[in-house]
């Protein structure tokens, strides 16, 4: 059984450096003449839909401001035959780093720091790499993955758990207690957690957590990082990340049935994880949640896409100023640094690809792609309640998101 917290990663990426949504990049699998209208188009998605391993799945596509189309499909839970809607809300993983973004701009903006602030300017304890005492993390450094803090995979594993009261006798808990070591507890932290990993004396301390290259020399995609990042603004602002982003980001753009914490939201429009249709997932959570346990709706992220497009075109101050919004989508890293493979650069925590920005997220479970074109003119996202955590499962999902990457192209050249 494979990392499910990297190897997807790197898969997804993979995946959506190579699709966007210009008429250029239609696969030939779809007719773009067959698809002229969202009738046509759910149609279609429905054929992919019904032919795939995905429990259930949503769709938004955003052009010139608008959203165009916005339908879901499958079941929530198939055990209750409960339909997945535009209001059921599911974990995005990864995606939920660009909520850290905008949270970090937001606290730019605000006076707190800078992206040249050294990160022991903000943290209560001064954190060091010990192969290289000396050298200076910047924000900027977190933000774009060059920090050199790394993520030990086996330490990282340990910040995953079942929630108390989730019956682990099932197959499901099963997998994730003997395939990847999650054990049922309470959620610990976040501060004890990042302490426990960065600072000597730690339960997860150790030499592998950190790199030996110097901040903004190399590339490591760093969960634990992000979530550190996200603690520099609970940190620098004295206001609880999640209330944080509540407040900032969620409240001003509308979505209100998006939280971190599945207990804030209705249980009866939250979707069930499954690792096969036949094999739903117990609710678990994540230590290091800011890094991937956002959960979200149709409706809400669609909300939040069209913010974004809004913003890279210069037409939003919804969140940020003009120049918070070009600071999240502008190249901070020199050429060659993002491995040629995944993006040409990085934003803030944001990929950028040719005329791309996107980001992935993939988590057990839970598998979902987000990209729209830099001049903010189209966009869309897939999310889904399947998994991609073994080479089978990310292979029926990136047949699945190439299907409706297709679909979809050929929808937005008719619009």
């Amino acid at each position: 059984m494979k990392n499910f917290l990297i190897f997807p990663l790197i898969a997804l990426m993979l995946f959506i450096s190579t699709v966007s949504c210009d008429k250029d990049d239609v696969q030939p699998t779809i007719d773009p003449g067959s698809i002229d209208t969202p009738a046509d188009l759910t149609a279609v998605l429905n054929d992919i839909y019904s032919n795939s391993d995905a429990p259930g799945m949503a769709v938004s596509v955003i052009k010139n401001d608008s959203v165009l189309y916005q339908q879901s499909f499958g079941k929530a839970t198939i055990e209750r035959n409960k339909p997945y809607t535009n209001q059921t809300s599911q974990p995005i993983g990864s995606i939920s780093k660009t909520f850290v973004a905008a949270a970090i701009v937001k606290a730019i903006e605000q006076g707190y720091f800078t992206l040249e602030t050294n990160i022991n300017d903000i943290l209560p304890v001064e954190l060091k790499n010990p192969k290289i005492p000396d050298a200076v993390i910047k924000v900027k450094h977190l933000v774009t993955h060059t920090s050199g803090l790394l993520d030990e995979a086996g330490s990282y594993f340990q910040a995953y758990h079942i929630l108390p009261g989730e019956d682990i006798s099932t197959e499901g808990a099963q997998l994730l207690v003997g395939g990847f070591g999650i054990q049922q507890r309470e959620t610990m932290p976040l501060a004890d957690f990042l302490a426990s990993y960065y600072y000597p004396g730690g339960d997860l301390y150790s030499s592998e957590n950190f790199a030996s290259t110097a901040p903004g020399s190399t590339w490591n995609y760093s969960n634990i990082a992000t979530s550190l990042a996200a603690y520099l603004v609970e940190t620098a602002t004295g206001i609880d990340f999640k209330e944080y982003v509540t407040t900032n980001i969620l409240l001003p753009l509308g979505m209100t049935r998006t939280a971190y914490n599945m207990e804030e939201l209705n249980s009866e429009n939250m979707a069930e994880l499954y690792w096969d249709k036949s094999t739903p997932l117990p609710d678990y959570a994540n230590d290091s949640y800011p890094d991937g346990s956002i959960h979200t709706c149709n409706e809400d992220l669609a909300k939040f896409l069209l913010d974004m497009m809004k913003g890279a075109k210069g037409q939003s101050a919804t969140l940020f100023s003009a120049a918070g919004y070009k600071m999240l989508f502008e190249a901070l890293l020199p050429e060659g640094i993002v491995p040629e493979i995944l993006a040409e650069n990085q934003g803030v925590f944001w990929f950028l690809n040719g005329e791309e920005i996107k980001h992935d997220g993939s988590d057990p479970g839970t598998s979902c792609n987000l990209q729209f074109r830099k001049d903010g003119n189209s966009g869309y996202f897939l999310l889904t309640n399947m998994d991609a955590s073994t080479d089978i499962h990310d292979q029926a999902y990136f047949e699945l998101a190439g299907k409706v990457h297709a679909a979809v192209s050929a929808f937005i050249q008719h619009q």
